[in-house]
C-alpha cells in the first residue's frame, strides 16, 4: 500500500567529523609538513567559492625536501585530512623552494639514530609504509608538484601519486643502491608500469638523475614545464637539457643533459636566470580544474581502479620491504648511511665499494674492523 508522505522517518543532518588528526602534525617552520587548503581557480584565474584544492608540501629545504620522522607523520595526516574534506577537489603535494621536492629520507636521521638499530628502523618504515598507503588511498586525485629534484624516497612517494606536473629542472632517479639502501619504498614496485622493464632496472639500480624531459617522453610524469625567465621575461627550457632536437648521429638525445663544452656554457647561462612557477602552476591548474568539471564519485571509482595495479604490488612487497631494510641497518646500510653522513670529514659521501667486495669475497664479517677498511680516512 503507497503512502504520501515520509515525515515519520526520522534523519540527522549534522554533519559528522571523519578526522583522525588534529594540528599536532603540521607546522610551518622547516623542518616540517605544511597543510593548507587553496581555493580553486577557475581558467580565468577567478576563485571559486567553496571548493579548494589541499597542499601538502614538505617544508626543509636546507635538506633538500628530505623527510624527518615527523615529517612522514605530516604527511599521513594531511592526506588523511584531504580525504576527509568535502570541499577538497584535488590534493597537490610539493616541496619548498626551486630545488628539490624531496630526496628521501633525512640521511643524518638515518645514520645518527636508525643505524644499528634494526627493530626502531622497521618502526619508522612501518610510518613510510604508511606514507605511501596514505597516498595511494587518498579519497581525490594527488598530483605531484614537482618543484626540483624527485630522487631516492622521493621518487618513491612521487610515484605512489596519481600525476605528476614537473618543473623542468627537476630530475628523476634513486640513490639506494649507492648508499647501503634498496628501492623497496616504491621503486621496485612502480618503475616498470611507467617504463619499459630494461629502463625501469636501470633507472631503479644505476642511481643515474634522468630529466624531466626525458622522463615526460619516456611516460614516467604527465608534464614537463619550463621555470626560468631569461632577464627579457621570455621562458627558457632547462638549458643543462638537450630540447632543440630529437636525435643526433642516430641516438636519441632529446632530454639528455649536456655535456663537455655545452654543460659549462649552460651552468653560467643559469646563473642569470630567474624563478617562475606561474606557468607550473597554470597547467597545473588547468588539470585541477578539469577533474572539478567531473563526477565526483564515478572520478574516484576510475581513479582508485587505476591504482589497484600500483597496490597490488606495493602491498605483496611492502612487509617483507620492511624487514629487509630493516635488517640492513646492521650491514650496508649502516655503512652507507654513516659515509654519507660524514662525507664533510672524509671528503667522500660513499665507502670504497672495491674494497668492500674483497672483503666479502674473504668472507669478512661485519663489525667495526670491516668499517676501517671501507671507509675512507678524515681529511688532513
Amino acid at each position: 500500500m503507497a503512502i504520501d508522505d515520509l515525515g515519520f522517518l526520522e534523519r540527522d543532518n549534522v554533519l559528522k567529523n571523519h578526522n583522525l588528526f588534529g594540528e599536532e602534525h603540521f607546522g610551518t617552520e622547516p623542518p616540517c609538513t605544511i597543510f593548507e587548503k587553496k581555493p580553486l581557480v577557475d581558467p580565468k584565474g577567478n576563485e571559486v567559492e567553496g571548493l579548494y584544492t589541499a597542499w601538502i608540501t614538505l617544508n626543509n629545504p636546507a635538506q633538500y625536501g628530505s623527510y624527518t620522522t615527523e615529517m612522514v607523520k605530516g604527511v599521513i595526516a594531511g592526506m588523511h585530512r584531504a580525504s576527509m574534506s568535502r570541499d577538497v577537489v584535488a590534493t597537490i603535494f610539493t616541496g619548498t623552494g626551486d630545488r628539490a621536492f624531496c630526496t628521501g629520507g633525512n640521511v643524518k636521521e638515518y645514520a645518527e639514530y636508525y643505524s644499528k638499530r634494526p627493530k626502531e628502523y622497521a618502526d619508522y618504515i612501518d610510518l613510510f609504509s604508511g606514507m605511501v598507503d596514505a597516498i595511494l588511498k587518498c579519497r581525490t586525485p594527488v598530483i605531484c608538484r614537482c618543484n626540483g629534484m624527485r630522487i631516492a624516497g622521493g621518487q618513491e612517494i612521487g610515484q605512489a601519486c596519481d600525476l605528476t606536473v614537473a618543473a623542468d629542472t627537476a630530475n628523476f632517479g634513486q640513490a639506494g643502491t649507492r648508499h647501503g639502501s634498496v628501492p623497496d619504498g616504491g621503486s621496485t614496485d612502480f618503475l616498470h608500469w611507467n617504463l619499459s622493464m630494461e629502463q625501469a632496472m636501470w633507472n631503479c639500480i644505476s642511481n643515474e638523475p634522468w630529466s624531466a624531459y626525458k622522463m615526460e617522453r619516456l611516460g614516467l610524469i604527465t608534464k614537463a614545464v619550463p621555470i626560468k625567465k631569461d632577464a627579457d621575461g621570455n621562458w627558457i627550457p632547462n638549458p643543462f637539457v638537450i630540447t632543440d632536437t630529437y636525435t643526433r648521429e642516430g641516438q636519441i638525445v632529446y632530454g639528455e643533459f649536456k655535456t663537455g663544452d655545452e654543460a659549462a656554457e649552460a651552468k653560467a647561462y643559469f646563473k642569470t636566470l630567474t624563478t617562475d612557477f606561474s606557468r607550473l602552476d597554470g597547467y597545473m591548474n588547468q588539470m585541477v580544474w578539469t577533474l572539478a568539471n567531473l563526477m565526483p564519485l564515478c572520478l574516484m571509482k576510475a581513479v582508485e581502479t587505476m591504482r589497484i595495479k600500483k597496490r597490488f604490488f606495493w602491498d605483496a612487497n611492502k612487509v617483507s620491504g620492511m624487514y629487509g631494510l630493516a635488517w640492513n641497518m646492521n650491514a650496508e646500510a649502516w655503512l652507507g648511511f654513516n659515509a654519507f653522513n660524514s662525507q664533510k670529514v672524509t671528503g667522500s659521501s660513499v665507502i670504497d665499494f672495491v674494497e668492500l667486495r674483497r672483503q666479502y669475497a674473504k668472507g669478512h664479517i661485519y663489525d667495526d674492523e670491516l668499517a676501517k677498511m671501507v671507509f675512507y680516512p678524515e681529511k688532513k
